[in-house]
């Protein structure tokens, strides 16, 4: 019968055909895989660590504010993650014209090689220490002594700029406005008292070795102690010297 004129071997052959160029597809496959995996791996490998911005940032600003008074906070905020910046090999932090070391600020950080780049991180800046309010109600013009004031701690940063925090920056001087009790005191509301007025006939002292001389000047500037003035002698000199309180001034030959 020709019936079983059927050659299977042939057809199990023409099944096994494709093999070779599936194989080949494979290979063509991994080897594109490797070079994506090996490709991402480099870039990762000299992408910026966004981290490592932030720590040079906060090490920059600890050292900034190391002669500050009181104790500080350092807060650094978070960098946008899809930022893609190269490795640096030496980061740079600056502060950016117009910022300053007080409350919310922000933080330059920059790259010079081997790429050059800059981006910014914002930062806040907390101080707690003493401070100065009036212990009692103060008059325009009156001298403070040390009854009228009184100290505080608190967040320095969330107060007005100049504010005083050391007795000797109110003590002696003259309030140039009125103060109710319980208000902080700022340094540029307050003046040394002028102990030398400009026109005033003052006395004044010439100091040097082993003498002491003393006659009457013309104050030609007004100053508070230790503060130099300058005067005029009878003889027309101009000399300069340091107000002293009682209307002296002392003149080192």
């Amino acid at each position: 019968m020709k019936a079983g004129f059927i050659k299977m071997p042939r057809a199990k052959q023409n099944a096994i055909e494709p093999a070779p160029a599936l194989k080949a597809l494979c290979s063509l496959a991994l080897t594109l895989f490797m070079v994506l995996f090996n490709s991402a791996a480099f870039a990762a490998e000299h992408k910026q660590d966004l981290q490592e911005i932030r720590d040079a940032a906060k090490q920059f600003l600890t050292k900034e504010t190391a002669g500050l008074p009181g104790q500080i906070s350092i807060e650094i905020g978070k960098l946008d993650p899809l930022l893609s910046l190269e490795h640096c090999t030496a980061l740079e932090p600056f502060m950016p014209t117009g910022s300053h070391l007080w409350g919310k600020t922000s933080v330059g950080v920059r790259c010079n090689a081997p790429q050059q780049w800059q981006v910014y991180v914002s930062s806040t800046i907390k101080i707690w220490g003493t401070y100065y309010l009036s212990a009692k109600s103060i008059a325009q013009g009156q001298i403070i002594t040390e009854s009228d004031i009184t100290s505080i701690n608190g967040e320095l940063t969330s107060l007005a700029s100049g504010i005083v925090t050391q007795p000797s920056q109110a003590i002696g001087h003259a309030s140039t406005m009125s103060i109710a009790a319980g208000i902080p005191l700022r340094q540029d509301s307050l003046r040394l008292q002028q102990v030398v007025a400009q026109g005033q006939t003052i006395r004044l002292i010439s100091i040097g070795t082993g003498f002491r001389v003393s006659t009457e000047a013309q104050a030609l500037t007004g100053g508070s102690d230790g503060q130099l003035v300058k005067v005029k002698t009878g003889s027309g000199q101009v000399l300069s010297g340091i107000a002293r309180m009682g209307g002296i001034v002392e003149v080192n030959n």
